[in-house]
């Protein structure tokens, strides 16, 4: 007998924004449920290293914020939600930190501030460089403490959706594989980003887009889905992010023969600019030759100018990651790096107030979504640094206080135990599979595909061939064989299941991409490589049927205050 668990709103997942939102549900007296796959400050909320954005210093203010947020974008943000979000930074700043986050200082006593890229002042607040490391661990503290009840260690594999109305998840749990059904007037998504298809990446292992699939096979849409930003720096070989804050208190970045390439493709902003422009300059400089001495897949970035003691207060984390993955101490040398598959801009559809799409213009009941996970859209077709922090923190807290307005106006729908039979019948399936295929062979060559074909520089000649390959790889994937077949800590299962989830959405990557024949933020088409307002000036609304076939339409970007123009730095 399957169990049957009410509550007034189940959230899946416990990065920043699922948190905030539990806390201020949790505090207006709602009896919430929180699930994840894993403990909350294994969360990847937790490896933001740089900043969070708030315009807080004299010579700042929130329109300034807006604008960089929207030139960022390439004019696909939404203005009205990137309004929202900028005129509220400064109170998410001050109410997290009254909530016990410790910011670093200013001489004066003030909160510390670097800047970051494409901003017009400092205005990423910090924690030396684990902010998102202080910030998860002040949230879940005040979650403890308030009384939220957080299950971890539970896969949530599906959604009770009846295609108007949402009405809890199905979940089973690591431990020993036991089903149940949760069930609640309203259901919020913060399961985080997607990068984990790329081969290399910055992403945890748990990154895997789960919550964007189950949304799909429910005949939801995903929204552009083509955006993908790849941080300009990451670890030679393993993607392991080095934080932009590396070169907001002054990196340089050199090619193989000692120049400041940047001067090339930002000279106002150089190192400072925009991640899709840095990012797609490192590339080109590998492609052209111009690698460094020692990898030619990298470039180097040196800080030994900012001298031991400055890398010791304001960057000993990313010290620590280049003396443990690279061996080198960025204090005496520079260091390898290259673009790494970092950040997802689309996601779930959602409105100002996290509600759910279910088309451009329709809306689903009791079904919400907030963080990297949901697509609202702020960030548009590239995010700024220090944004996502914000975004996080400040939208969970925003969409639970919505949550909490929304639930007297809310039904409890009722859920049966047949309501599990997918997930159950999904567990059975990979774990009585015996065919030929190995989840770890499937996933490498998926990673490797998105890699080159759907990566920093796109055509269609290899998108089409992306299109075809990613066919091959879900018929493949269907005749997979489990070595482990126990029902204890089944990772092999759990992987199964998250092969399957990134399968489907990469279709969702390749298709968007595919369609868009333009190039715009981190979309970038080397056959179509200028912006064309007239024509995409639009969000992919993208929708997968029963064999899997990604269909696209479109829908409009919000404008208010600023008019699309010439992207330079």
């Amino acid at each position: 007998m399957i169990p049957i668990y009410e509550s007034d709103v189940v959230i899946v997942g416990a990065g920043l924004a699922g948190l905030a939102a539990a806390r201020e549900l949790v505090k207006s007296g709602k009896k919430v449920t929180v699930l994840t796959k894993l403990h909350p400050l294994r969360s990847h909320s937790g490896a933001a290293q740089g900043g969070v954005n708030a315009a807080l210093s004299e010579d700042d203010d929130v329109e300034l914020h807006m604008f960089d947020t929207i030139k960022g974008s390439d004019y696909l943000a939404d203005q009205d939600a990137v309004e929202l979000m900028c005129s509220k930074a400064p109170e998410t700043i001050r109410w997290i930190e009254h909530l016990g986050c410790v910011f670093s200082r200013r001489e004066d006593g003030r909160i510390a501030q670097r800047p970051f890229g494409g901003q017009s002042r400092p205005r990423a607040c910090f924690s030396k460089d684990r902010t998102g490391l202080v910030m998860l661990n002040a949230i879940y503290e005040q979650c403890v403490k308030e009384g939220v009840n957080i299950l971890d260690e539970w896969y949530v594999a599906d959604l009770l959706y009846d295609g108007n109305k949402a009405y809890g998840v199905v979940a089973y749990n690591l431990r020993d594989t036991t089903p149940a059904i949760f069930n609640a007037k309203a259901v919020m998504f913060a399961t985080g980003g997607y990068a984990r298809a790329f081969k290399i990446n910055s992403n945890a292992h748990a990154n895997t887009g789960d919550g964007l699939s189950i949304f799909a096979r429910k005949g939801l849409p995903l929204e552009d889905m083509e955006f993908v930003q790849f941080h300009p720096t990451g670890l030679a070989g393993s993607g392991i992010l080095m934080s932009e804050a590396a070169r907001g208190e002054g990196g340089h970045l050199l090619n193989s023969e000692g120049e400041r390439f940047m001067k090339k493709y930002a000279p106002e902003k150089m190192e400072l600019a925009p991640r899709d422009v840095v990012s797609r300059a490192i590339m080109k400089e590998i492609l052209e030759g111009r690698g460094a001495k020692e990898d030619k897949f990298a470039v180097y970035l040196d800080l030994t100018h900012l001298g031991e003691e400055k890398i010791k207060e304001r960057l000993p984390e990313l010290r620590d990651l280049a003396l443990t993955f690279l061996g080198r101490d960025m204090a005496k040398e520079p260091i390898l790096i290259s673009a790494t598959a970092h950040y997802s801009m689309g996601g779930i559809p959602v409105d100002i107030n996290g509600h759910v799409k279910k088309s451009p213009n329709e809306l689903t009941e009791g079904l919400y979504a907030a963080g990297e996970c949901a697509c609202v859209s702020v960030h548009g077709a590239n995010r700024l640094g220090a944004n996502s922090l914000l975004e996080a923190l400040f939208f969970g807290r925003w969409v639970g206080w919505q949550i909490n307005k929304d639930l007297d106006s809310l039904s409890l729908k009722e859920a049966k135990k047949e309501d599990a039979d997918f997930m159950l019948n999904e567990v059975e399936g990979i774990l009585n599979s015996n065919g030929s295929e190995r989840v770890a062979n499937i996933r490498e060559e998926l990673q490797e595909m998105m890699t080159t074909k759907v990566g920093v520089f796109r055509e269609e000649k290899t998108l089409l061939e992306a299109k075809e390959e990613i066919k091959n790889l879900r018929e493949r994937f269907k005749n997979i064989k489990l070595d482990d077949k126990s029902k204890t800590y089944n990772t092999d299962l759990q992987e199964a299941i998250e092969l399957g989830h990134m399968l489907d959405y990469s279709a969702f990557i390749i298709e968007g991409a595919l369609n868009r024949k333009e190039s715009r933020g981190a979309h970038f088409r080397e056959d179509y490589p200028k912006r064309d307002d007239e024509n995409y000036l639009k969000h992919t609304y993208a929708y997968m049927d029963e064999n899997g076939e990604v269909k696209v339409e479109y829908g409009d970007v919000k404008i208010t205050k600023f008019e699309p123009q010439e992207r330079k730095y």
